[in-house]
């Protein structure tokens, strides 16, 4: 059943939900009442407070508040009209007489007004009708009579405004009488069901109302309004008296032709004089957000001027309809009205005489009243300009960047183009635009000359905004101007449209995209939004101020500015449906100029309007537009210039001294700190001697220094709070006039960062091969993003084929880490490590700069940082300082707890951070605190302590202020000495459950994010720290001070809080089997893996948490085992077998990463589990010492008689153990073969397995390798031709203990420095082979690992007897092309090899020979492109393993590591000359490398091979000339494929081809 059709208390959850949709609350709300199971009853007794409970805005609660109260109202009203209905049939036609209207009337007259019963009658049709109506009427009654309604004004006196509004359920004053009688008297009329009543009936009604007003008026000599659409009772308890109701009004007509009573109501000879007093009805129009049906109140003002009513009385018959004769009939009498306090009444007979005789008293005061109103009242005068500069700058007199804006406006006609300069340095977030020629002929036409912008329409910029994760940097760092209602000039369908159709359509949008960005995008407080009204307001504008209103909670932070009184008070009266005309007063700037307005602005801004500079290569300076600067958005630009700007009449002491606090209180360095001190404003900055190092490994490198580097980098390594930051920025600094400098945003692509900067570099510049350097600043940076940084960088360069002898750029990567000086050590030439180890003479320029700040300031919070660093943050002074700072504090306090919140994160999570608005929040600061100044203040709820120890920042690339600890080692005194009774665990425990972090919108992302990397961030000496941790520091923390369960308890709790996170659930699982609770980490990882049954991690964490499971049980020192525990632990061990193969299978499905976990799990298991059979009593080794038993049981059908039936279902699964590590080992190898590792593999003392696997896997796998074969050779059961396994397969074996059977393992023995012993194990490995290949077939795999093991050999020893020549393999691996199965891409990798031409073999063209090196090397990049899946190259990059010699036959092949030996220097600097190319300048790898010829077209590089033309793969593409051209380069081989080096246009071919 529908739910309108049932009482409210009758309504189940269903039938509220219907209800609730209806009134239009956020589906979000809704949604949580359903939750709640709100039922009828329940609904009829929700108040605030439990909503509030539930996270509902204070808009919102409004809305459901009023509309329930209206629900409940309507369905007692609908009942009362039923039972009304009898009574007023049998009213009789006395009950409507000229009785009623002289007593104490049905309308309530005597009361002071009309009740809602004006008009019945005794007609059954008219009841039933005015009974049915009532529902409608009287739809606004209050439940609760205590409720306090707005006050608004009444509409001026003879006022015609048409913009002129009411907002319905406002109240207007008390009803008055008279007074100095030119101030109106006031009554009201409800006239509700009066308004529905037939024409006659209405007007004859409507006329005896104002009749009688009128008589009493004008017999007073009184001015006077009745109103007819507001509520008189207060016997009625569901009205408030002055509530404006309005009326629907069907028929205007109707009420102005009521006024034609006054002919046969007044004598004839007064009938003119009151025509003149009695003006027509003023309809004024009733407002509401709520509802949009429209209604008026209907207002007729009485006006008896001395001249026309002096020397008479005004003596009226009233109307009356007559329901009988079913027409208007007048009352027998007429009767003298005068007004009585508040009421219109009959002048008693006995009085009569009296009040005649007194005309002429009453004629004589109206004259003088009349007399004094007709002086000019002086207007009074605001002073505009201050009141401006108050609302636009939160109450300060100056301007900064800390607000932003939002601009809402309208036509800007062509006039006022040339007075709208402030809005282009005012920091505008978006602008709603509802004039659809603004980008023809209006503001965004002018506008888009100063800044670059993104344009949007409505709905395309709520798809924009709209998102999970958090908003765009791009929205903080360009102004999107949307077009609220079309544009005329867009080519596409979005056009303008008429109010009606506006609100249809665009509505929607704009509510959606408003409530985005104040509940998501733009913290409370951060912004301001400003009105700008420049021509005639429509209704979409005052809609949007609605919504603003509504999501802001108010005024305080909404501005307007109109020149036009006009357009302002027509834009008032309809938003004051939201607010009082006197507060959007308060909130406006009205009647001032707009070329005043501009002036005014503009000079309280606090740089001025010059164009910023960037210097160039000729030695000059060139012009930075702001909108071209707008255009580089992902950079901060340090100009030529950068400050210069800045007004210093409008820089007051406190400003100055403000910015200098701030830096010694710790926050970063900003560029007017080194402007002030370059000007001797403040006091000079300390350059610490790294400092001067950093500028002297700067100047080396633009001087080449011997590097011709592309893209430099000059690395700062610093401790936290040392200062390293600091130093940067003074370097950057202090080049600013010589070269173009920019900090990078690192929260744009690189791909993005580096069209910018190529912008920047290019800017105005003639000679683009002469430019400068560009110096790019970029801290705290993540490796990846530097990497593919440095790649786009580098390949933009290769692409423009520019030669020059300095670099194109120098980035300057200024990063924190726990161990700068190992981070130095490891790259000195360009690598800077500061400390907090202060030299002596930085001591003593600290202690004299700490003596002049202690002189300057007396307050010891602004320099608590720099007194630290003076100290080098000795761990003692930093315990005593916080110990002192600390006393007195209340450790219960709520800026206490935060405090203590904060320093956990800042302690366990580098560059952590509380946005303010999460701060605020916690402390019960939030949206609905009341505040009375503009100015908020967060510090001031703050004890003395906290305020010392916090930070506020507000950086560049973030756009939410936030707070954190002076300094990290700060963080962690704090956690010790307000630790008490609480331990670490129980404080992130109790961080958890405060919901007020957790559910605050502003900053959650990165909060949430803070929260993970505590609980599950490890630390890496790759990002500086000083150790590899297997859990975060953190958790590693409470297991060591604590113990086990309570990290495990902490962890289950963030589990919990973070949505039951299938990560956390992994973190659970790894720290069980850690410590040997493996029950436990198998609960947890089947959880994980219940989330996330296909990804590749979980898995392979499953496999792990078996793996650790079975090396316990294996090295748990027990008595003997039993069948029974020796066939668990095969099975456990046989399970992580099954994970780690599961987890392969996911990894090969995951499109976007390369997870090889699963094979080195399995290879791991699996050696361990061969190790633990070898040592069962069932296998015991032979007196040879090998494993017979045990290779015949895995390898053959054999099954000892003593585990035949005990181990019953896992022999088939064991006789599988040999080919499943096989097939891994060969996996790992081929993986190896492809890919480039990130290991040093000069550092061959790692002797623990999982730093192999991780750091080094080449050498892991060898050593795997010789485990595997050791526990399959058996030397004695390959005469057995029956029971043995074949000789092939021991042969094999062998070859893998010897340290061969795989590519990897054999391109291993290149590496080795000592190359003779290589060589020898080559040659024994091939001595394991037949004398004869091709008479005894090899298997595929054996066949491809002789081959390259004669490669390998002749690379190490050219002269090796062992070596068959080129043909020899050529002919043995024609297999590969002729062979129709699927071969392994080293196959084909080698026939790319063999087969390339040879100055000896092939001097006749061969096109057979072609035919293979094409399909070779087709199918290489077939089976690449299937590796990679899509995983970006610059995460898996190809490695070359041989380069083309000069030499013939095997000789002509030349491993890279030849190459490597050719270079000098550490691994770090070889690296640097691979990456940046300059390894083709040294003469000897020239040398001994030849250099060949090809040709490029539409920017592919093309090589003759033997006969065809063979598209190759240049290593950096972007390093192909455009156009047609002969080139020259090196040639590599890759599995995928060819590769050319050091393109080169050939020029003369004499010299290139050598």
């Amino acid at each position: 059943m529908d739910y309108k059709t049932l009482p409210v208390n009758e309504w189940v959850e269903d039938h509220v939900k219907c209800w609730l949709e209806s009134t239009g609350i956020k589906k979000e709300y809704v949604d949580k009442l359903y939750a709640e199971e709100v039922t009828g009853p329940a609904l009829m007794e929700l108040d605030e407070s439990f909503l509030k409970e539930m996270g509902m805005k204070k808009g919102q609660i409004q809305i459901l508040i009023h509309k329930r109260n209206e629900l409940l109202r309507l369905q007692d009203n609908a009942q009362q009209a039923e039972d009304s209905s009898r009574k007023t049939l049998e009213r009789t036609d006395a009950q409507t007489g000229a009785g009623r209207a002289s007593n104490a009337p049905a309308q309530g007259t005597a009361s002071g007004g009309s009740s809602g019963a004006v008009g019945t009658t005794s007609s059954n049709n008219t009841a039933t009708t005015s009974g049915k109506k009532q529902k409608s009427s009287k739809k606004s009654q209050l439940q609760n009579a205590d409720e306090v309604l707005e006050l608004r004004n009444c509409r001026p006196f003879r006022s015609q405004d048409t913009d002129f509004k009411y907002v319905k359920d406002t109240v207007l004053p008390p009803e008055s009488g008279v007074g100095d009688l030119i101030i109106p008297c006031h009554e009201y009329k409800s006239f509700a069901i009066a308004a529905e009543l037939n024409k006659l009936q209405l007007q004859s009604k409507f006329a005896s109302e104002v009749i009688r007003f009128a008589s009493a008026c004008m017999n007073t000599r009184t001015n006077g309004t009745i109103h007819f659409g507001v509520m008189d009772s207060v016997e009625d308890k569901g009205w408030k008296h002055g509530q404006i109701v309005g009326l629907k009004v069907k028929n205007r007509e109707d009420f102005i032709d009521a006024l034609d009573y006054i002919e046969k109501c007044f004598s004839s000879d007064l009938q003119e004089i009151a025509r003149r007093c009695i003006h027509q009805p003023v309809f004024v129009e009733v407002i509401s957000k709520h509802s949009q049906e429209q209604r008026f109140v209907v207002e007729v003002d009485i006006e008896p001027t001395f001249s026309l009513v002096k020397n008479n009385c005004f003596e009226v018959y009233l109307p009356k309809y007559n329901e009988n004769g079913q027409k208007v009939i007048l009352t027998k009498e007429r009767a003298l009205y005068q007004r009585l306090g508040a009421k219109s009444e009959p002048v008693q007979r006995n009085k009569l005489t009296a009040f005649i005789q007194a005309v002429q008293d009453r004629d004589a005061q109206r004259e003088k009243a009349e007399l004094s109103t007709t002086q000019v009242p002086t207007e009074k005068r605001e002073d505009l300009g201050r009141k401006l500069s108050i609302l636009l700058n939160d109450g300060k007199s100056y301007m900064d960047d800390s607000l932003r804006y939002i601009l809402v406006t309208n036509r800007c006609e062509q006039d006022n183009l040339n007075y709208i300069n402030f809005l282009m340095h005012l920091n505008i977030f978006c602008v709603f635009d509802f004039d659809e020629h603004s980008n023809v002929s209006g503001l965004y036409s002018k506008y888009k000359e100063h800044h670059e912008t993104s344009s949007y329409f409505l709905q395309d910029f709520f798809e924009e905004i709209k998102t999970d994760s958090s908003p765009s940097q791009k929205l903080f760092d360009q102004t999107s101007w949307i077009f609220c209602n079309g544009r005329s000039d867009f080519l596409g369908d979005e056009k303008s449209c008429d109010e009606t159709t506006w609100i249809r359509t665009k509505k929607k949008y704009l509510k959606k995209v408003i409530t985005c960005i104040c509940e998501e995008i733009l913290p409370e407080r951060s912004f301001i939004v400003l009105f700008l009204l420049l021509s005639p307001v429509q209704k979409p504008l005052v809609d949007t101020f609605q919504e603003f209103y509504t999501e802001m909670n108010g005024m305080e932070y909404i501005v307007c500015i109109a020149e036009s009184r006009e357009n302002y008070r027509k834009w008032a009266n309809l938003a004051q449906a939201s607010c009082s005309i006197e507060t959007l007063e308060q909130c406006s700037v009205v009647g001032m100029k707009l070329s005043h307005v501009d002036a005014t602005i503009q000079s309280m801004l606090p740089s001025t309007a010059e164009p910023r500079h960037l210097p160039t290569s000729t030695g000059g300076v060139c012009t930075l537009p702001m909108r071209e600067e707008d255009k580089l958005y992902s950079l901060e630009i340090l100009c030529a210039d950068q400050c210069d700007d800045i007004k210093l009449n409008l820089l007051t002491e406190k400003q100055k001294q403000d910015i200098e606090q701030n830096f010694y209180r710790g926050k970063k360095i900003m560029w007017e700190n080194l402007w002030l001190a370059d000007e001797k404003l403040c006091g000079d900055i300390i350059e610490r001697e790294a400092c001067t190092e950093a500028s002297k490994l700067l100047d080396g490198i633009l001087q080449g220094n011997g590097q011709n580097y592309s893209v430099a980098k000059l690395k700062i390594f610093h401790h936290p709070g040392s200062g390293g930051s600091t130093i940067a920025r003074q370097v950057l600094w202090k080049s600013r006039k010589r070269f173009r400098c920019a900090v990078i945003k690192t929260l744009y692509s690189p791909s993005t960062v580096c069209n910018h900067v190529l912008a920047l570099r290019d800017y105005e510049e003639k000679e683009i091969t002469h430019c400068f350097p560009v110096l790019l600043l970029i801290e705290d940076y993540d490796d990846e993003y530097f990497e593919e940084l440095q790649i786009e960088l580098m390949e933009a360069v290769a692409t423009r084929k520019m030669n020059t002898s300095r670099p194109y750029f120098i980035l300057i990567c200024c990063r924190r880490c726990n161990n700068p000086e190992r981070l130095c050590k490891a790259s000195p030439l360009d690598t800077v490590a500061v400390t907090h180890k202060l030299t002596q003479s930085e001591k003593n320029l600290f202690n004299t700069k700490l003596k002049n700040l202690q002189q300057k300031y007396a307050e010891p919070e602004f320099i608590l940082t720099f007194v630290l660093m003076c100290e080098e943050f000795n761990k003692t002074y930093v315990s005593d300082t916080v110990e002192h700072i600390l006393q007195g504090i209340d450790p219960f306090s709520r800026d206490t707890c935060l405090m203590r919140y904060v320093a956990l994160l800042n302690c366990y999570v580098p560059n952590s951070y509380i946005s303010l608005s999460h701060c605020e929040a916690f402390l019960g600061l939030g949206a609905y605190t009341e505040s009375k100044a503009r100015a908020y203040d967060f510090k001031h709820h703050l004890s003395e302590q906290v305020r010392m120890i916090f930070i506020e920042l507000r950086e560049s690339t973030t756009y939410i202020s936030s707070v954190r600890i002076i300094h990290c080692l700060v963080a962690k005194e704090i956690l010790h000495q307000l630790s008490g009774n609480q331990s670490l665990s129980q404080l992130a425990t109790a961080l958890l459950q405060e919901k007020a972090l957790f559910e605050n919108r502003f900053g959650r992302e990165e909060f949430i994010k803070f929260i993970r990397h505590l609980f599950i961030r490890r630390d890496k000496r790759s990002r500086g720290d000083n150790t590899d941790t297997l859990f975060s520091p953190f958790i590693e923390h409470v297991c060591e001070a604590e113990d086990c369960e309570k990290a495990i308890a902490v962890l289950k709790a963030a589990y919990e809080l973070l949505g039951k996170d299938p990560f956390f659930a992994q973190q659970l699982a790894r720290l069980n089997y850690s410590n040997e609770k493996f029950e436990d980490a198998k609960y947890w990882a089947e959880i994980a893996k219940s989330y996330l049954p296909t990804d590749s991690f979980i898995l392979d964490t499953e496999g792990q948490v078996y793996k650790r499971w079975f090396s316990f049980t294996v090295d748990k020192v027990t008595e003997e085992d039993t069948p029974e525990t020796i066939t668990e632990k095969i099975m456990i061990a046989l399970k992580a077998m099954k994970c780690f193969r599961a987890a392969q299978q996911a990894a090969k499905e995951e499109r976007e990463s390369m997870n090889n976990a699963g094979y080195f799990g399995e290879v791991e298991v699996g050696c361990r589990l061969l190790r633990f059979l070898s040592t069962l009593p069932v296998f015991h080794r032979s007196p040879e010492g090998e494993y017979t038993k045990l290779v015949k049981y895995l390898t053959t059908d054999y099954i000892p008689e003593d585990i035949k039936k005990p181990w019953g279902t896992l022999h088939s699964r064991l006789k599988g153990l040999q080919q499943n590590l096989y097939n891994a080992l060969e996996w790992i190898s081929e993986e190896l073969s492809y890919f480039q590792t990130d290991k040093n593999q000069e550092k061959d003392d790692e002797n623990d397995d999982k730093e192999e696997q991780i750091y080094n896997p080449r050498k892991w796998l060898r050593h795997q390798s010789a485990v595997y074969a050791k526990f399959f050779i058996a030397e004695s059961l390959t005469d057995d031709s029956n029971n043995g396994p074949d000789t092939q397969f021991m042969r094999r074996m062998n070859i893998y203990r010897s340290g061969g059977g795989n590519v990897t393992n054999i391109l291993s023995f290149l590496t080795d420095k000592k190359e003779n012993r290589s060589a020898e194990k080559l040659e024994r490995i091939l001595s394991f082979y037949p004398e004869n290949p091709q008479k005894n077939k090899l298997d595929d795999n054996d066949l491809i690992n002789f081959i390259l093991c004669h490669i390998t050999l002749a690379c190490l020893a050219p002269g090796s007897a062992k070596l068959l020549p080129l043909s020899t393999l050529r002919e043995l691996s024609l297999r590969f092309f002729k062979g129709k199965r699927q071969f392994p891409a080293s196959a084909f990798f080698l026939l790319t090899l063999l087969y390339w031409p040879d100055d000896t073999l092939d001097k006749e063209p061969n096109p057979d020979k072609d035919e293979i090196l094409t399909s070779a090397l087709q199918t290489l990049k077939r089976l690449y492109d299937i590796k990679m899946k899509d995983v970006p190259t610059r995460k898996k990059r190809i490695y070359t393993h041989f380069f083309l010699g000069k030499g013939y036959g095997l000789n002509k092949i030349v491993h890279k590591n030849k190459i490597d030996k050719l270079m000098v220097g550490s691994l770090d600097e070889r690296r640097m000359k691979w990456l940046y190319g300059t390894v083709w300048n040294i003469s000897k790898i020239r040398d001994n490398l030849k250099r060949v010829s090809g040709w490029t077209k539409d920017r592919n590089l093309f090589i003759r091979g033997h006969v065809k033309e063979l598209c190759i793969l240049p290593l950096h593409r972007e390093s192909v000339p455009a156009g047609n051209e002969n080139v020259t380069f090196y040639l590599g081989f890759s599995f995928n494929g060819l590769v050319a080096f050091n393109i080169e246009v050939e020029n003369d071919p004499a010299i290139k081809r050598t």
